[in-house]
């Protein structure tokens, strides 16, 4: 399920981007605040909503849901945890073994280095 929701998650991101990226600009519109004859639609009604602007509304509440729902699946994943089960066994560590007692071993006898000798 979760890889599913992450697949539409990602199919929705590209869209809303591309969306997004092919609708025009609204930023010519500033210029009649500042004395141009149409500074009515500034703030005004734009008309009826374009195929492209339902579009962006429709990837992004997708968008928002496939968030949420992904949100949610990764904050409650740990089903079997110690802190969330008090039954759950605890584990008692191992007393240390006592080592091996072995029969004492005989010095190591090397020859002590010999001085160098100058030429």
């Amino acid at each position: 399920m979760t890889i599913f929701l992450i697949i539409i998650h990602a199919i929705v991101c590209i869209a809303l981007i591309l969306i997004v990226l092919l609708q025009t600009g609204k930023g010519a519109d500033m210029g009649a605040a500042f004395g141009g004859g149409a500074s009515q639609t500034l703030f005004g009604s734009t008309g009826s909503s374009t195929f492209l602007g339902k579009m962006t509304t429709v990837a992004a509440v997708v968008f928002m849901i496939t968030s949420l729902g992904l949100a949610y699946m990764s904050g409650h994943k740990m089903k079997n945890s110690i802190m969330t089960d008090p039954k759950a066994p605890i584990e008692q560590k191992a007393a240390p073994a006592e080592p091996e007692k072995s029969a004492p071993s005989e010095p190591e006898t090397t020859p002590p280095a010999k001085p160098a000798q100058a030429q």
